[in-house]
This record gives C-alpha cells, structure tokens and sequence, in this order.
C-alpha cells in the first residue's frame, strides 16, 4: 500500500472526493452515573466546535446488537492535521477527565450519495 498522502493524491486523480476526516473511536472508562453528569459539559464543547465547522458528525453507537447504549461514540472531526484533531480530542470533557479514552485515525472520504457530493467538495476545499 502506499502511503497516505500518496493514496489521497491517487483517490482525487481517479476522481474520488478524497475529503480528510478524522475519525475519534471513544469508550466509556467512568461509570454511567459520571458520564451522565459529564454530558451537560461534553455537549457544550461539542456543540461550540461544531459551530465552528470542527466536527462533521457525532454521536453514540448502540452495542452489537443495535439494542442497547453502552457509552461508546464516534466523533468525526474536521481538522488540519492529526496532531489538531488530538487536540480537539483531548479537549472534550470526557476525554480529559478520563471519562473516556479514545482512538484516532484518519479517514479518507471517497463516495457518498450524489446529493452530498456539491457540498462534501466544497468543504474538502475550504
């Protein structure tokens, strides 16, 4: 496989949309009762980045069998480097209160439904 920058510079050639995400796995380490009372402030900073174009999407996912909560989210971040979306990442409430702890990666976007696609590029090219 090549390298990431590589393979980005492959996808827009062949005509992918090739936007860059970064995709923050994060799981619960706190019991529920502290992540309840941490939730007020976790939304607040996520709410305050998402006005500010940081984060793309977010939300909790259900367990294996799509019936139940069990504190897990994802956080897709719009950020300049992986370094950045650490930042942003290390700045949420639950993260920095060891409420959650989280992975990282990128994420290269390359399809999505026809009707996303105007706005998908222009964000990839803001």
């Amino acid at each position: 496989m090549p390298d990431w920058d590589n393979y980005k510079g492959l996808a827009r050639d062949r005509g992918s949309l090739a936007f860059e995400l970064y995709v923050i796995k994060s799981r619960p380490l706190g019991t529920p009762e502290q992540i309840k009372q941490m939730l007020p402030a976790h939304l607040t900073y996520q709410q305050a980045l998402a006005s500010k174009g940081k984060i793309f999407m977010a939300g909790p996912t259900s367990d294996c069998t799509g019936s139940h909560m069990q504190g897990f989210s994802m956080i897709i971040y719009r950020a300049s480097s992986l370094e950045d979306a650490k930042e942003l990442a290390d700045g949420d409430p639950m993260h920095s209160q060891n409420l959650k702890s989280y992975s990282l990666c990128k994420w290269l976007v390359n399809e999505c439904i026809p009707s996303l696609i105007p706005d998908v590029k222009k964000l990839r090219d803001e």
